[in-house]
């Protein structure tokens, strides 16, 4: 319907908006819209890769279903945040048994 236009009625569209809205708020209305249409891209954008980053997620935890045991990094003790001169390692007991 709207790729049956003639040039002349396109015209005269354009001439009755022009009425109706004049001048000075056209600019306004095309800016935002504008801005309207680069916060929709940049959201499916964010959308888009939120989804990739958690197909990818999925898939890793699909293809290593056993999950694999780490040795935790040794705890260490600061005096204050920050101070790394008086850091030092904590030594766990050991729970075993002893007989």
């Amino acid at each position: 319907m709207i790729g049956n236009l003639k040039p002349l009625e396109i015209l005269l569209i354009v001439a009755v908006i022009f009425l109706l809205f004049g001048a000075k708020k056209l600019p306004d209305m095309a800016r935002s819209l504008g801005k309207s249409a680069r916060i929709l891209k940049s959201e499916a954008k964010a959308m888009k890769k939120e989804g990739e980053a958690d197909d990818a997620a999925t898939a890793a935890s699909v293809a290593d279903p056993a999950p694999q045991q780490q040795t935790p990094a040794p705890r260490t003790i600061q005096a204050s945040p920050g101070d790394v001169t008086s850091a030092r390692p904590v030594n766990e007991p050991n729970h075993t048994t002893q007989g």
